[in-house]
């Protein structure tokens, strides 16, 4: 089994959609864990926004271990706060996958060219900011020569914020033609590596099924999906370190293992780095817990002989 780590590497100001001017102090914290991927010889692959890429201070940070060739950099775009600035500043247009086609490849094409500008590097690996992606979405990642995808969260649907449904997607990596983002292709151009999202039992398909069946509708005011937790019947969990602790990510792993699932990708946002910048990490506390969740899982990873691989060796591997 094979370990992916990527970085969403984002402004400080989370949820924020009408600002105009953005900090990056999280970025600061990223040599604190790179050192612990260093330890792990984890190579991560940073996710960067426009405000990141264009902040000389984030990006020096950032530069210095690229050079160094301990990360990889790719491209996050959030639509609300890379040019041009065109659309309507609302809830639905921070979505990427509703913008017009031209609109989104605009910007998408200044956030590519600020990345390159700055880290000399061409970026093939790109994630839609809040999970907006599409097929639109993905020809323009071929326009642009990018080769992978982060952006489908699995079994998780964005429909209430205006985003996409991926619940009936699973957590393996697949190619995919440009044409149909959402149909797996073996002779595809581009490569899907979704987010480590699953179930802590055996059957993913048939616990996304019942998840679903209890979540949606009039059933749902029942809350039973939340009982089938609580007594370990049915636990959705994410392989991230805002999202769950050491334990829960294990029991994932595992699970995806006994799955015959062959790799892991494990996500979280830069800002959670930082204390009181996201919901994940209101307190120091809280900042010190996700350090040793992360280490902790990193160990289990070791030791059970699961190979960390850089985002772009998807390339290889598929």
């Amino acid at each position: 089994m094979k370990l992916i780590v990527a970085v969403d590497t984002e402004e400080d100001n989370w949820g924020s959609l009408r600002l105009t001017r953005y900090t990056c102090e999280n970025i600061g914290r990223i040599p604190a864990v790179q050192a612990l991927f260093d330890h792990f010889n984890v190579t991560p692959t940073y996710l960067i926004t426009y405000p990141v890429a264009t902040n000389d201070q984030a990006a020096s940070i950032l530069k210095a271990i690229l050079d160094s060739k301990r990360c990889e950099v790719g491209a996050q775009c959030h639509p609300w706060n890379t040019p041009p600035l065109n659309e309507e500043n609302t809830p639905a247009n921070s979505m990427l996958c509703n913008l017009p086609a031209a609109s989104q490849y605009a910007k998408m094409k200044c956030l590519h060219e600020a990345i390159r500008a700055r880290f000399g590097v061409e970026p093939i690996s790109f994630k839609s900011g809040r999970f907006g992606y599409s097929t639109t979405v993905a020809r323009n990642l071929h326009r642009l020569g990018y080769k992978i995808d982060n952006s489908i969260t699995p079994y998780t649907d964005w429909t209430r914020d205006h985003g996409p449904d991926f619940t009936r997607f699973s957590p393996r990596p697949f190619r995919f033609s440009s044409d149909n983002a959402f149909q797996e292709c073996a002779s595809g151009d581009l490569i899907e590596v979704p987010s480590t999202i699953g179930f802590l039992q055996h059957d993913f398909a048939r616990s996304n099924y019942i998840f679903n069946a209890l979540t949606r509708g009039p059933i749902s005011k029942l809350r039973l999906a939340g009982v089938l937790h609580w007594f370990r019947l049915l636990n959705k969990a994410w392989l991230s370190p805002e999202q769950s602790n050491s334990d829960t990510m294990i029991r994932l792993a595992r699970a995806m293992m006994r799955n015959g699932y062959d790799a892991l990708t494990l996500v979280f946002h830069s800002p959670s780095l930082k204390a009181g910048l996201t919901p994940f990490t209101r307190t120091e506390a809280d900042e010190g817990r996700l350090f040793q969740h992360l280490r902790e899982f990193l160990v289990f990873a070791r030791d059970a002989g699961i190979e960390p691989v850089k985002l772009s060796d998807v390339q290889r591997l598929l």
